[in-house]
């Protein structure tokens, strides 16, 4: 079985094999991670935004596969969070015919950031810029939620997460 990942980020590519390597249907099945090509538009503002997101990334990528993946991180309002904003990761899983979602669980990014995303940049640019990493591309390492939570949880970790959530509808045929 073919099933790419939208996306050459390995904590997006790992997340996905990580958890198919503990299902019986998946565990042999050949992952490769794709560049998605999707549109830019920044760090998604909106859950929706988010969602869109991770539907274009498998959609983008599904070509000769049997699945397709896609991952996207992105805030969504909450008016009662200190910034007014949660960060969370979906996961868009494509069969070719209909999507299988699944959102990993939402923290909140520090004020400070939540506001350099919002004026623009993306979370790996706004986390630098507070001095809080030297790396410029920290989501494709451990992530920031590395950092911000003392090494409990990395990027990799809430992929997998969001992942789990989108496999609930084919492994659960019968009841979607």
């Amino acid at each position: 079985m073919l099933i790419h990942v939208g996306s050459k980020n390995p904590t997006k590519i790992n997340g996905v094999k990580n958890v198919l390597a503990k299902s019986e249907e998946y565990k042999d099945a050949e992952i490769v991670g794709i560049d998605a090509k999707v549109e830019e538009f920044g760090h998604p503002k909106t859950l929706e935004e988010t969602i869109a997101g991770a539907k274009e990334r498998a959609k983008n990528v599904f070509n000769g596969a049997e699945l397709s993946f896609g991952i996207e991180s992105g805030l969504f309002p909450v008016e009662s969070a200190k910034s007014g904003y949660l960060e969370t990761t979906v996961c868009a899983i494509y069969d070719g015919k209909q999507f299988h979602l699944g959102i990993a669980p939402a923290f909140e990014w520090p004020k400070g950031m939540t506001e350099l995303i919002l004026a623009g940049q993306d979370g790996s640019q706004a986390f630098k810029a507070m001095g809080l990493t030297s790396h410029e591309k920290i989501g494709t390492a451990k992530g920031a939620i590395f950092e911000l939570t003392h090494g409990k949880i990395d990027r990799t970790k809430l992929n997998e997460l969001a992942v789990m959530m989108a496999l609930i509808h084919l492994e659960n045929p019968d009841l979607y």
